[in-house]
């Protein structure tokens, strides 16, 4: 039975800074509560202003030397996998212009030798922040990825060496013997937003893993033409795993909320919506009405008062557009909604570990009620 054919799976995020500690915590927090997934991100800079960076902004500072000491994920997985079990390990999400495709084969390869399950590579376009101030080329990205994705296809089932004349990769005979069992080939679950990238997500994606807040509606929507695209590459849409990036701000209160959203670095989160939701909402983005996102953002070139004066600009209709506000009920009848629409794997970040230590406790424990429910489809609410 494929992975999009089986029950409702909730996952989570580890974050890749430094203390190591944590990462373990959140693995050995999702065994106990027996999630199905933990992913990891992949940045070399966070998105995070470093300048604004300090305990006003977020108590995490106090742990957490610099927003942009970040681990490699790859290490950070390999090291995680032994203590995993059945926790499916990943990335949510790399780019192919940092990583060589047949690369990221290889070391996606190795890490289904370490766990107990498929690990999930997952993959889009990439951002600026990551490549931009590197010197990697982002021109074209989606023909890039396009053909990035054919190589990584072929670097993940190969049983011959592998020729490939492109545009921006070339292989000449190149082996990749590396082979693991079916049930753990890696899973390359994309990234995809737009008409394009959904079309790419149903010839070559084994999941579909937006990070954009999308109404019940939309989803189905989205998720019907990367359907309708394996159906024209003759494939079985049902085998594609329908995932989410759910960003969760909760409290067991409306006043609880109230708290949390007046944080500093959740006033932040909104700048992460493109200028297009804030005028749905009525306001204008103050990075311009050409600001696509986070995919734009370039937070290491923002000063302190940039940051200021930008959050302060954020209007909390924006926030409720662009994330998952509300008490665990709330959040629960949202997952519902959207199981209701297609999705299948949601992978839960409880953001209100922005705020404070109890917070992110509260959080991660709601993560945790939310995957029960959902396995057993009641809705009963948690005591704390």
């Amino acid at each position: 039975m494929s992975d999009a054919r089986k029950s409702f799976a909730v996952g989570t995020l580890t974050g890749i800074n430094p203390p190591l500690g944590a990462a373990r915590f959140v693995v050995r927090m999702a065994r106990l509560g027996r999630l199905d997934s933990v992913l990891a991100t992949d940045h070399l800079i966070s998105v995070f202003p470093r300048a604004a960076w300090d305990a006003d902004f977020t108590p995490q500072a106090k742990t957490v030397r610099s927003p942009d000491e970040q681990f490699d994920f790859a290490p950070l997985l390999a090291h995680l996998a032994a203590s995993a079990g059945r926790v499916r390990l990943g990335v949510g999400a790399t780019d192919p212009h940092r990583r060589h495709p047949v690369l990221l084969a290889q070391t996606f390869l190795t890490l289904a030798h370490m766990t107990e399950r498929a690990p999930i590579l997952g993959i889009g376009c990439g951002e600026r922040e990551n490549l931009e101030p590197y010197g990697f080329e982002w021109d074209r990205p989606v023909d890039r990825f396009e053909e990035a994705l054919r190589v990584l296809r072929a670097a993940l089932t190969a049983t011959e060496p592998m020729t490939f004349t492109g545009r921006y990769y070339r292989l000449d005979r190149a082996p990749m013997d590396l082979t693991v069992p079916a049930d753990r080939l890696p899973r390359l679950w994309i990234g995809a937003h737009g008409p394009r990238m959904l079309a790419l997500t149903g010839r070559y994606g084994d999941g579909w893993y937006p990070w954009e807040s999308m109404s019940p509606d939309e989803y189905q929507r989205r998720l019907a033409l990367v359907h309708d695209a394996a159906r024209a590459a003759g494939r079985d849409p049902e085998a594609i795993v329908p995932a989410a990036m759910i960003t969760m701000l909760t409290a067991r209160t409306p006043a609880g909320l109230r708290r949390i959203l007046r944080a500093p670095a959740v006033r932040y989160l909104g700048l992460f919506a493109p200028a297009a939701v804030w005028t749905r909402c009525g306001a204008k983005h103050p990075f311009g009405p050409d600001f696509r996102g986070l995919i734009d953002l370039m937070p290491h070139h923002l000063s302190a008062t940039d940051v200021r004066e930008a959050i302060a600009e954020v209007p909390d209709e924006v926030l409720h557009e662009w994330l998952a506000i509300g008490t665990p009920g709330d959040i629960l009848n949202r997952l519902r909604a959207l199981a209701d629409a297609g999705l299948r794997h949601a992978i839960v970040f409880p953001s209100s570990a922005l705020v404070s230590a109890a917070d992110a406790a509260f959080g991660y424990g709601v993560v945790l009620w939310l995957a029960a429910q959902l396995r057993r489809g009641v809705g009963s609410r948690p005591t704390g």
